[in-house]
């Protein structure tokens, strides 16, 4: 009778070294470690089944520890003891996972997106992308899609809601919404939770967009702003929205490469523009000078602001708005998108610049009195003098000049 190999201990699996030629360390009825000549460790089971011989593989050491390697062969001596073939049992079930994972809501999700996304603008489609992936895809997005119910979903926007972004809440309701109408329309969804969850949400109030159109207003809020305390790429975003006056989804999506530092000045390609006009943005000195000190910490990332967690996205858009008020300022005051409507307002009613130039800079797709559709270099000598002219102007009421009055209207 063949004496029983020892089984092997666990100093001896960690201590186990390569060789110039693979070899195998037994632990007894059919499991062994192969060592490999590049150092790997992997568990694999030698079996009989249906008169042939076969074999199994677990996995590597030490993700797969010794007891766990153990642990899988008695699992298999369980099949085989019900005339199961361990390695089929094994092929079936990654197939049944493989077929889960492709109706899992990710995955579906990400389908979505690359099918409707042709037809989004780039700071849209990189939108929804951001918000999936940061507030839904880590909650339920392993899930099937077909096993997700009104009340799991309910949680994922609740939790979104809670850090006061309520209005995203909403949009990512919206999203998901489409995702599921998509597996339905797909076949592999029966119906749209999201649906169930009309009125669970509290209403989004639609008001202006709270924006400082006094000076003095104005004034305290650039100074908070240059004396804020937290992320030094928030500050910079914050610096510079109020001088460039840009959307800020676009000033988020801002790429070092779309920046000309000879020329002074920002190029905003189509695809990134609400009006899907390639857009120009004339930098000041004090733009330049927000971006010079950027460039050594994150001249390495596509973005110039990019999210604090990973270069690869932009900074998150609840960052500036979240910013805002943990300096106290509160949404009724001042929003990020505000600061569109504060430059237009002072530089028309305080610096007296001509509509035609503000709106041209807005890039709001509006017609000039002759008729002609916006392009990006209408009035643009003038623009660079408005920018530099608005620049100097924070800059001033940020340093407590004497506050200019608005201008009297004619009686």
């Amino acid at each position: 009778m063949p004496k029983r190999i020892p089984p092997l201990s666990d100093i001896q699996v960690k201590n186990a070294k390569p060789k110039a030629s693979e070899y195998k360390l037994s632990d007894g009825y059919g499991l062994h470690l192969l060592v490999t000549p590049t150092g790997g460790k992997l568990w694999r089971l030698q079996y009989r089944f249906d008169g042939k011989q076969k074999m199994l593989s677990f996995g590597a050491y030490p993700v797969l520890s010794l007891a766990d390697a153990r642990q899988r062969r008695e699992d298999a001596k369980k099949l085989l003891a019900n005339e199961v073939d361990p390695g089929a049992a094994k092929k079936a079930q990654k197939a049944i996972q493989g077929e889960q994972a492709a109706d899992s809501f990710e995955m579906i999700a990400r389908e979505w997106m690359v099918k409707f996304s042709t037809g989004w603008s780039a700071v849209h489609a990189a939108t929804i992308k951001e918000r999936l992936e940061r507030d839904v895809f880590p909650y339920m997005g392993a899930k099937p899609v077909t096993e997700i119910k009104a009340p799991e979903l309910l949680t994922v926007l609740r939790r979104v809601e809670s850090r006061g972004a309520l209005d995203t809440a909403h949009r990512i309701r919206n999203h998901c919404g489409k995702v599921f109408k998509y597996a339905v329309a797909t076949g592999r969804a029966e119906r749209d939770p999201s649906v169930d969850l009309q009125g669970a949400l509290p209403p989004v109030k639609f008001g202006h967009r709270a924006a400082p159109t006094d000076p003095k207003k104005l004034a305290p809020l650039l100074k908070a702003i240059e004396d804020y305390q937290g992320s030094f790429i928030v500050k910079c975003a914050m610096q510079l929205l109020p001088m460039l006056f840009v959307r800020p989804g676009e000033l988020r999506h801002m790429e070092w490469t779309e920046i000309d530092f000879e020329a002074a000045q920002w190029n905003i390609p189509a695809e990134k523009m609400k009006m899907k006009q390639a857009h120009i943005v004339p930098l000041p000195p004090q733009a330049l000078h927000v971006l010079d000190e950027l460039k050594p910490l994150t001249g390495h990332s596509k973005y110039v602001l990019p999210c604090h967690r990973t270069p690869l996205r932009c900074m998150s858009d609840n960052a500036i708005n979240a910013a805002l008020r943990r300096m106290g300022f509160e949404k009724s005051e001042v929003t990020a998108h505000g600061f569109r409507a504060t430059a237009r307002t002072m530089l028309h009613e305080i610096l007296l610049f001509p509509p035609d130039a503000i709106e041209a800079q807005l890039a709001h797709a509006v017609p000039d009195r002759l008729g002609r559709a916006y392009n990006r270099t209408q009035h643009l000598v003038e623009r660079r003098k408005m920018m530099d002219t608005w620049a100097n102007y924070l800059n001033g009421l940020k340093a407590g000049a004497q506050v200019i009055p608005f201008k009297q209207k004619a009686a």
